[in-house]
């Protein structure tokens, strides 16, 4: 499995909902075993610059691809791109539970 973790910042605060009404249009895109979009809490005792959080999960490379491929993943990007200042994203493989470690 892996996970697609995207964080955004708006350039101007009143275009949250425009960049999270953007974004939703990437839960309709088929090839996904997980999809929200969800703005930050800003709970950090440290940093607080994210705005809203894109978190998708699937099954293989491949199908991260094909959602990436979808018309719909374009579009959302028209969208959301103007209304962004950063896009910070990561791809993550998911362990399996027996091979993680624990970290100090």
């Amino acid at each position: 499995m892996i996970r697609h973790i995207v964080f955004f910042t708006a350039r101007d605060a009143a275009d949250l909902d425009a960049i999270v009404d953007g974004l939703e249009l990437l839960g309709r895109i088929p090839h996904h075993s997980h999809f929200e979009v969800t703005r930050n809490g800003k709970v950090d005792q440290i940093g607080n610059d994210i705005d809203v959080v894109v978190y998708a999960e699937f099954d293989d490379e491949a199908a991260l691809a094909a959602y990436k491929a979808h018309p719909f993943y374009a579009e959302a990007t028209a969208r959301v791109r103007p209304l962004r200042e950063l896009r910070y994203a990561a791809d993550v493989k998911a362990q399996e539970k027996a091979s993680l470690r624990r970290s100090a």
